[in-house]
């Protein structure tokens, strides 16, 4: 099955594939991964690595595996995410290669994803899921724009405070 391929200035964003498992795999059994849930557990890793490829098959878009154009290496995953349990709609991110921290790869992707949820999915609302402590993600949400809503509901995530980013609609949508 295939999806949207979307293109930014540096970046291409595609739908996450198997052979895109190596990276995810060392992302989430090294000591960035801890705020992901699956820690140095090479299971959890794997499932949450199927999830996010069934996401795709299931409701038809999900996270996108973003690559260097003209790469192929997954440096980060960035975009829609709603598994059945969460409260809303979000946009998420996770840069997978230690290396490409800094570089504004994560804020060119999730860019690039809003625009696709904005025009294609045409969701009216979208948020951010960030683990309290998590300053790198705070950060970048708040330069997409997003602002914290203290009372909007948060997944449930067992012996962590999750915060809850809200992303403007663009004018022209609203």
């Amino acid at each position: 099955m295939t999806g949207p391929v979307l293109q930014t200035g540096r970046l291409t964003l595609r739908r996450p594939v198997p052979r895109d498992w190596d990276a995810f795999r060392d992302f989430m059994m090294s000591e960035r991964a801890a705020e992901f849930g699956s820690h140095r557990n090479l299971g959890k890793a794997f499932r949450s690595f199927a999830a996010e490829l069934g996401h795709w098959d299931i409701f038809g878009f999900g996270m996108f595996a973003v690559t260097r154009t003209g790469e192929d290496r997954a440096v980060a995953l960035v975009g829609p995410w709603n598994p059945p349990d969460w409260p809303e709609r979000e946009l998420g991110w996770m840069v997978l290669d230690g290396a490409a921290e800094g570089q504004g790869i994560a804020r060119e992707a999730a860019e690039g994803a809003l625009r696709h949820i904005w025009s294609e999915l045409k969701w009216d609302t979208v948020v951010s899921y960030i683990a309290q402590g998590n300053a790198r993600s705070v950060a970048l949400a708040e330069r997409l724009g997003a602002r914290l809503d203290p009372r909007a509901a948060a997944p449930d995530a067992p012996g962590k405070t999750v915060l809850v980013y809200r992303h403007p609609r663009p004018e022209a949508l609203a």
